[in-house]
């Protein structure tokens, strides 16, 4: 009895120290869970307080990209991107834009439930995007980091995150849909799928998921056959949606695309130069060493291996594709820097995450305050594009409020008439004015109060692109750009025949021809004194090896005079049959090519190289 009554005991002791046990561990998860949901809405609210202070951000940099594509959309909803546009004064096929549809589709769908381009309405929806990253990035850091909260704050603060969430870009739509794909693909691999396909219907970067979660499948489920079909959905969306623009509109876009990029240096050194200093700067840099050091202690576990294979794949595919260097093009590997620095000590991350936060509203603020300046620059025109031929000349957010107000783009071979008006930013400005022009309007100058830049005039900042320097912001009070707003005048012709070599060239040059090297793209103008007495008008051209052009013609006044098919190479004379007299005092020449070229890094179209143009005896 005295055993039966021990083992009694003993079981009851038992039952009541497990019953202890488990209540604790459910006071403990209970703890856990609200603490859990009260982190949770504090990383929204920080999302939220970051963005709705900028919601009245004016149009900037590749939003018209987007917004000319969303457009289109509105007409031809599968295909947003077929259509032109005027990029670097010449109208290109928007079918070579690297960039899938997704971000214009988004654009559509605003622009038709809110009936035109507002920019509180828009950027509050894009802010959804933010908030999809963010969420993600609390479902990747409770996985990865010892410090969740400090993870995702720090993720939150990268001043890129900062800035560029308040464009209509594709960053954030693409970072949402990326940093949803790794955080569902843990145990939702399906839903993870539809995201992984949202992502690359929005940037190529995607393809880049697939040797990232390659690595991932093959350190926690190498044997889940599912899972290794599901990283291949990013290369299967890009190749389908390929297939179906050829089938659909005749093209390729790869194919297109490749035709583009022989007129830019894609293996431009400085660009990969600037994206590493980039890449230094997601992070508050004074935590990296750190960071790095902890990660090489812990190189073999797999989560450490993971991130630093997400940093280290993603890196290597940017320094081979990318030769702009802008800072957004990093955006991906902010997640995996941020969870390894947040093994860092609370009082180094808290240091981190202020500098960078202050970094990132600094450089907004100066953003913001740039691309108003464009804004109220062309409201102010307003009364001029009512009653004048207004051309812009400008790549980004000025051409929008231009283009709103009336005005259309500018292009190199465009010809200007009298009292027209042009707009021109000395930032992107992409055409040379040949024609006489007279100041219509003070120059405005582009000036924000906070000394941060992003891109200017006096600044080395490559944040936007490396053309205009190789770090990742700028210190300066200088200006960012100047708008010149002038007419242009009538011209007075002095001279019978135009010499490229010779004085008066500028004067004489209407389009088409470039002054300083003498090129001339696919027909270039000039105008001419016409001669007292009939003469003949002839042209001495040049075709260079590496021009494909053979057949050249030869105007008058919009009526062919001479056409002469060449059969090589060589310096030729081409000239009227006869002495020909223009109606009026001066006259117009038109000089055609039946083919042009590029050759890289020269992104203009080049038909054959003008010695000489005129009336001759």
């Amino acid at each position: 009895m005295e055993g039966l009554d021990s083992s009694t005991n003993s079981g009851t002791d038992d039952r009541f120290l497990s019953s202890v046990i488990r209540a604790l561990i459910a006071w403990r998860t209970r703890q856990t869970t609200k603490s859990d949901g009260l982190s949770h809405w504090l990383v929204l609210a920080l999302v939220l307080l970051i963005r709705i202070p900028f919601w009245n951000q004016a149009i900037q940099g590749d939003d018209t990209i987007y917004l000319h594509e969303a457009a289109h959309a509105l007409v031809e909803p599968l295909h947003p991107d077929n259509t032109k546009y005027v990029f670097q004064g010449a109208l290109v096929d928007l079918r070579g834009h690297p960039h899938a549809p997704m971000d214009a589709w988004v654009l559509a769908g605003l622009i038709a439930a809110i009936g035109d381009v507002k920019e509180i309405p828009f950027h509050a929806a894009y802010t959804v995007f933010s908030l999809i990253a963010a969420w993600a990035m609390w479902s990747l850091a409770r996985r990865f980091s010892p410090a969740p909260l400090w993870a995702t704050l720090l993720f939150i603060a990268v001043p890129v995150f900062v800035v560029n969430g308040n464009s209509l870009e594709t960053d954030l739509p693409f970072l949402a849909f990326w940093m949803a794909a790794v955080a569902l693909f843990q145990r939702h691999t399906p839903v993870a799928c539809v995201f992984l396909a949202l992502a690359a219907m929005t940037s190529p970067q995607a393809i880049a998921l697939t040797p990232i979660l390659g690595v991932y499948v093959w350190l926690y489920r190498r044997h889940d056959r599912g899972a290794w079909l599901a990283i291949f959905v990013p290369p299967i969306t890009l190749v389908a949606w390929q297939l179906f623009e050829r089938l659909s509109t005749g093209a390729l876009p790869a194919g297109v695309l490749s035709g583009y990029l022989t007129r830019f240096d894609i293996w431009n050194p400085q660009a990969r130069l600037a994206l590493l200093i980039h890449a230094c700067f997601l992070i508050f840099p004074a935590l990296l060493p750190g960071a790095f050091a902890i990660a090489w202690r812990k190189r073999r576990e797999p989560d450490t291996l993971f991130l630093l294979a997400w940093i280290g794949l993603f890196f290597a595919g940017a320094l081979v594709v990318f030769f702009a260097g802008s800072a957004r093009y990093l955006l991906p590997i902010a997640a995996p820097l941020a969870l390894l620095v947040s093994r860092l000590k609370p009082k180094w991350l808290a240091i981190g995450f202020a500098a960078q936060m202050t970094l990132g509203l600094g450089l907004a603020m100066a953003n913001y305050q740039h691309w108003d300046g464009y804004r109220r620059l062309a409201s102010s025109l307003r009364e001029i594009t009512a009653r004048q031929r207004v051309w812009v000349d400008d790549e980004w957010g000025l051409r929008h409020y231009m283009h709103a107000e009336g005005a259309l783009p500018l292009t190199k071979t465009q010809r200007l008439r009298v009292g027209d008006i042009v707009v021109a930013s000395e930032l992107s400005h992409q055409v040379e004015l040949t024609a006489p022009v007279l100041p219509f309007a003070k120059t405005t100058e582009i000036r924000p109060a906070i000394p941060l830049r992003l891109i200017g005039l006096e600044t080395h900042s490559g944040y936007s692109t490396v053309s205009k320097g190789i770090w990742p912001f700028g210190i300066s009070s200088g200006p960012v750009d100047r708008v010149r707003v002038v007419e242009v005048g009538e011209r007075h012709p002095t001279l019978e025949y135009l010499t490229m070599s010779g004085p008066g060239v500028r004067e004489h040059v209407v389009s088409g021809i470039w002054p300083d090297d003498h090129w001339m793209s696919g027909s270039g103008f000039v105008v001419l004194k016409s001669p007292t007495t009939p003469m003949p008008l002839s042209v001495t051209i040049y075709i260079p090896d590496n021009a494909p052009a053979r057949r050249v013609s030869l105007l008058l006044d919009g009526q062919e005079v001479a056409s002469q098919t060449f059969a090589a190479p060589g310096k030729y004379d081409l000239a009227s049959t006869g002495a020909v007299q223009p109606a009026g005092t001066a006259a117009t020449v038109e000089i055609r090519v039946d083919r042009t070229f590029t050759a890289a890094p020269d992104i203009r179209e080049l038909g054959v190289v003008v010695i000489g143009v005129g009336f001759h005896p």
